[in-house]
């Protein structure tokens, strides 16, 4: 299989936070869904996204969560879920690296794989993602 590489740009359309443990406490644990709208290499909108927080510190911790897109990749359609794990940090700093989650991809994205990553500072409204990805 011949791997390709695009990248994409992401915006957050909503961040609905919720603590899952007392919000005094540390560490302390949140609950995050996400609606996410892509463009670029990789077009979804509305996307599906859940996330559980850990903060080890008020601005320190890391996140994994599932994503839902449902679009396109370099003009192919269908839908597939992605797999994340990041970290954030007192510089405001977050990175995360994702992968496809096996057997996800449907349409013209049937059996897709690949892996992806971010880094972006807190408050930054356009996320650049790069992907790369077999089909």
């Amino acid at each position: 299989m011949a791997e390709h590489n695009t990248t994409a740009v992401f915006t957050f359309s909503s961040w609905d936070e919720k603590n899952v443990t007392d919000a005094e406490r540390s560490p302390r644990l949140a609950h995050a869904a996400v609606v996410n709208n892509y463009s670029g290499g990789i077009e979804a909108e509305g996307t599906s996204c859940e996330y559980v927080l850990t903060y080890a510190a008020e601005t320190r911790g890391s996140f994994c969560g599932m994503e839902l897109l449902t679009g396109t990749v370099d003009g192919r359609e269908g839908t597939f879920v992605i797999h994340q794990t990041g970290t954030f940090d007192e510089e405001g700093v977050i990175r995360c690296s994702f992968e496809v989650v096996p057997g996800s991809g449907t349409g013209d994205l049937a059996g897709l794989a690949g892996t992806g990553a971010y880094e972006v500072r807190q408050g930054e409204q356009e996320v650049k993602v790069t992907f790369s990805y077999q089909l």
